[in-house]
């Protein structure tokens, strides 16, 4: 029994993980070629606005997010926005609080997106576009609340272009890879061994030593077999999902992921197939908008934006979120049922 609930549990565990290292390396890569920076300086450079500054900057993270994970979105592009905001003198924080934020909303696209998707729908065996194809009226509904709340949250004076030096970019191979794995995401059901391998041929062939800590995914993936485990043997977590409407599901996962953070919350809770994955994503990558804790992504922002000087606070990320979490899950869910 027991042996049955570890291979199960690693089953479910390593392909999420794998195409997670996979991305990771790939966006080390367009990292290193300048990609992210040369993006971030142009759209300082241009005659947008402050607020139109601020909405194409959390689009960029929107993108990259659903092609590259959030993970990946949240270490590379934190620090690009925050630079962008400096060059234009303009209020930081919309651009700090907005690139975490808005990582945790557009992580519902496609199943690469987050960890969690991945691991929820273990089971299913639609590809990444039919998955999309479901996910889209709820991805474009909380991006854009995410976006419209911190133009809103933050009053933005307008500002001059950016000054300064153009940062070097090379369109080489991490921007080749970085499209090769959005198609791959997209057209095949379990993309984990083709993205991992085509992330390690990137980083060999540029001979580059990426910003990416094996150690962290080692340990989660251990937390992630051992829970998984337990779930298989335990099934009372699981079984509150049982007969739960998609509403009722949606919030525990929301609950569970700010009680014990979005992994361990979707280990427990997914063990076992649920009639409503779609409205438990929503729960388990929305509702760690409301504290730190809730996701691996908000403590690698956290990390990132201290780096360069930044001064995120745990105490305006949770007021935030308060008036966030509530408003794009709502409406969200509300769009995802829509869709018959």
């Amino acid at each position: 029994m027991l042996s049955h609930a570890i291979l199960a549990s690693l089953r479910q565990a390593w392909p999420p993980f794998v195409l997670v290292a996979g991305l990771l390396l790939i966006g080390a890569a367009a990292a290193a070629d300048g990609l992210f920076e040369a993006l971030g300086a142009r759209l300082a450079r241009t005659g947008l606005g402050s607020r139109g500054l601020l909405a194409a900057l959390l689009t960029l993270v929107a993108v990259v997010t659903a092609v590259l994970n959030l993970d990946t979105s949240v270490v590379f592009l934190t620090p690009v926005l925050i630079h962008a905001a400096r060059s234009r003198a303009l209020d930081e924080r919309p651009f700090l609080y907005g690139s975490v934020f808005m990582a945790n909303s557009a992580s519902l696209l496609l199943p690469g997106s987050n960890l969690t998707n991945m691991l929820v729908l273990h089971t299913d065996p639609e590809n990444g576009l039919a998955f999309a194809g479901r996910m889209l009226p709820a991805w474009i509904t909380a991006c854009t609340i995410t976006a419209l709340f911190l133009a809103l949250a933050y009053p933005l004076e307008q500002s001059s272009r950016g000054h300064g030096e153009l940062p070097s970019h090379r369109l080489g191979l991490g921007a080749t890879a970085t499209v090769a794995a959005a198609v791959l995401v997209v057209a095949l059901r379990n993309a984990a061994i083709p993205v991992f391998a085509l992330g390690l041929a990137v980083t060999a062939l540029r001979r580059h030593r990426p910003r990416v800590e094996p150690r962290a995914l080692a340990l989660l993936f251990t937390l992630t077999v051992t829970l998984g485990t337990i779930a298989r043997l335990w099934q009372g977590p699981a079984g509150l999902l049982d007969g739960s409407g998609a509403w009722t599901v949606a919030f525990v996962g929301a609950a569970a992921s700010l009680l014990i953070n979005n992994l361990p919350a979707t280990i427990v809770l997914s063990s076992h197939a649920t009639a409503h994955p779609e409205a438990l994503l929503l729960g388990l990558d929305l509702g760690p908008n409301l504290v730190v804790t809730g996701s691996l992504a908000a403590i690698l922002w956290l990390q990132a934006a201290r780096t360069i000087d930044a001064r995120p606070s745990l105490a305006t990320y949770s007021r935030l979120g308060l008036l966030l979490v509530p408003a794009t899950m709502l409406v969200a869910l509300a769009a995802l049922l829509a869709i018959p």
